[in-house]
């Protein structure tokens, strides 16, 4: 591969998107009246975790880390790579050596300078398993990785691959070509940490110190997150705005309403009840397009019945083909979403709708119960199958409608499972204590296909390092992503991504459901409501009238 110096804008292996984790959210309203200045009020839901970027992976956290953090890059609209704290990534030795010049003068919301050092440490520490960071598996191709992931690893061991050279530069030696590093560099994960995340970890967590758009103020929990414009920001994402008020809620329908009673500036979490009249509302905005989430529901392997094995696969493909998406998006998602025919978003460049075996995203009731049939001949159902989710969020209605058609079609018990709050769901996903298959889904944090399907789905981001929540781990799998990192071109690299996606139509290890596009609604009063490249709204262009 050719040598790539970036300097204004960061060059990309395969462009893509992501999906947060867990989105939802019910009411505890109140906070500081949604008119008072240009604080603008926006919904939010709780944290599953401290708000220490690393291990954020889902969207109360993620929205509200996005806000508080800058990165090396940031991306635009479409997609595109622009530096931010980074003046240049320099790549080398066939992407699998780099280095990263830092711009001068940033600095921390406690005035300390954002330095080499700041960065260096914050990967450190997410990447070493003692740490238990969600994002560890971001660095899994940064020499030295599998060191800090074994059982007994000194808490304090650091990556051999990064040497801090100065203030301002950074070397980077990777143990794989890695084409896709520049663009995970945006990532929750890259973000810098200032000297006192590492003195007080607890205290860090609920009163962070940062380098983005906003200066954090407050956090009480199950009620708001508040932030006010950071006059030092010096980055590509300058505020409009004076400062977010994240108001917490356990329903979006308690936020809808406080939206349509003035009590609340922005939404992006349209309830279904409001899902057939929110666009017509004449007290509203409204907002509806493409967006980059997917959605999902996973099957994890440890379930009885549903093994990496010939038994587990054909149940998978007979449930997946006794879900009729195209009707589930017609009366429940009314216009704002698409059946899926691939693990990706229509905006990315790897997507696409001629994958060999995509047959099993389609509705086929016979085929299923076909299906079904082969593998009770290796084994005989027993018991019945259950689907959870977070009741503060939005998955009521099609995990019901799912429930039904896998009921009807295959002759066997089959029922939602609610759990009352994301924090609740997303703490039994995220340490592997679920009991039946779960709602799940995507939102990018980066732009590459690599977001998708290495952090969902590769060995290395599963056993709780990274996205891959149901364990799944096939060696054919991760060597075609290997490959496809190793590409010199994102033409090629798409090859290697679709072939990759071929063998998780076989295996299964989530189930596609739809493509969601981005819908959000504002007061009268709220402007310059734009979404980012995955769908997600761009706070810092939010402005409302006096």
């Amino acid at each position: 591969m050719n040598t790539r110096h970036v300097t204004s804008l960061v060059a990309a292996g395969a462009a893509i998107v992501m999906l947060l984790s867990g989105c939802g959210s019910t009411g505890t309203s109140n906070s500081s009246n949604a008119s008072d200045s240009n604080i603008i009020s926006v919904y939010g839901s709780e944290p599953a975790h401290p708000l220490f970027p690393g291990n954020t992976t889902e969207a109360g956290g993620g929205k509200v880390v996005d806000q508080l953090f800058a990165g090396l890059v940031t991306y635009d609209a479409q997609g595109g790579i622009h530096n931010e704290v980074a003046d240049s990534i320099t790549s080398s030795d066939n992407a699998t050596h780099y280095v990263i010049k830092l711009k001068s003068g940033w600095k921390f919301t406690d005035g300390t300078p954002v330095t080499a050092h700041s960065f260096v440490d914050a990967w450190n520490y997410t990447a070493n398993s003692a740490n238990k960071q969600a994002s560890a598996s971001f660095f899994s191709t940064i020499e030295g990785y599998d060191d800090l992931q074994k059982p007994d690893v000194d808490p304090k061991a650091t990556l051999s691959g990064l040497t801090v050279v100065d203030d301002n530069t950074i070397d980077v030696k990777l143990s794989q070509p890695d084409s896709a590093f520049p663009v995970k560099a945006g990532s929750h994960a890259y973000m810098p940490l200032p000297e006192s995340a590492f003195k007080d970890p607890k205290k860090f967590g609920q009163h962070p110190v940062s380098n983005g758009p906003y200066k954090f103020v407050s956090w009480q929990h199950n009620h708001s997150i508040e932030m006010v414009k950071n006059p030092d920001y010096k980055g590509n994402r300058v505020a409009k705005n004076d400062g977010l008020n994240f108001k917490i809620y356990t329903s979006p329908d308690s936020a809808y309403a406080d939206l349509r009673g003035g009590n609340l500036d922005f939404t992006n979490m349209i309830p279904d009840t409001a899902l057939t009249s929110f666009q017509s509302d004449k007290s509203l905005k409204a907002y509806n397009e493409p967006g980059g989430n997917t959605l999902t529901f996973t099957i994890p392997e440890w379930l009885e019945h549903f093994g990496q094995n010939e038994e587990g696969n054909l149940r998978r493909q007979a449930i997946s083909m006794s879900i009729d998406r195209k009707t589930i998006a017609e009366k429940i998602f009314h216009g704002t979403a698409t059946p899926a025919v691939d693990f990706l978003a229509a905006p990315i460049s790897a997507y696409s709708k001629e994958l060999k075996g995509n047959e099993v995203l389609k509705y086929n009731p016979s085929k299923a119960k076909e299906l079904w049939a082969k593998a009770n001949a290796i084994s005989p159902w027993s018991g019945e199958f259950g689907i959870a989710y977070n009741a503060d969020g939005t998955a009521k209605n099609w995990v019901e409608a799912i429930c039904n058609y896998v009921k009807n079609t295959l002759d066997i018990d089959a029922k939602s499972i609610p759990m009352s709050t994301s924090d609740e769901f997303l703490s039994n996903v995220d340490s592997g204590k679920m009991t039946s298959a779960y709602r799940s889904g995507w939102g990018p944090d980066y732009p590459s296909a690599d977001n998708y399907l290495v952090q969902l789905y590769d060995s290395s981001s599963a056993d709780g390092k990274g996205g891959n929540s149901g364990n799944y781990k096939n060696p054919e799998f991760d060597a075609m992503m290997d490959k496809a990192l190793s590409a010199p071109s994102t033409e090629e690299a798409d090859k290697y991504y679709q072939q990759g996606e071929e063998i998780l139509l076989q295996d299964l290890p989530a189930i596609p459901l739809w493509n969601q596009n981005a819908t959000a609604a504002s007061t009268s009063a709220v402007s310059g409501v734009a979404f980012d490249y995955g769908g997600g709204p761009v706070f810092t262009a939010l402005t409302k009238k006096q």
